[in-house]
């Protein structure tokens, strides 16, 4: 079953409330998407910290309702 881009969105901003979440839907379908999301909870964590903070907001849906996820994040600038 695809899962919304706005409920992706709602599960990081529910872990990460100040980020700031941009997602695309890479193929139209809900299943396969690329996400940028920028929080200053970032600061001194590794990338890979990062992208586990990013996938534990999402609780246990990626490889079950999202197949693929191309994520990037950041820490916003002056953070």
């Amino acid at each position: 079953m695809p899962m919304p881009a706005a409920e992706i969105e709602q599960l990081i901003r529910a872990l990460l409330p100040d980020a700031k979440v941009t997602i695309e839907d890479l193929r139209g379908d809900g299943d396969h998407y690329a996400a940028h999301v920028v929080s200053a909870a970032f600061k001194g964590k590794t990338r890979v910290q990062q992208h586990q903070m990013v996938y534990q907001a999402l609780k246990g849906r990626m490889g079950n309702e999202l197949h693929a996820m191309a994520l990037q994040t950041s820490v916003p600038p002056g953070a």
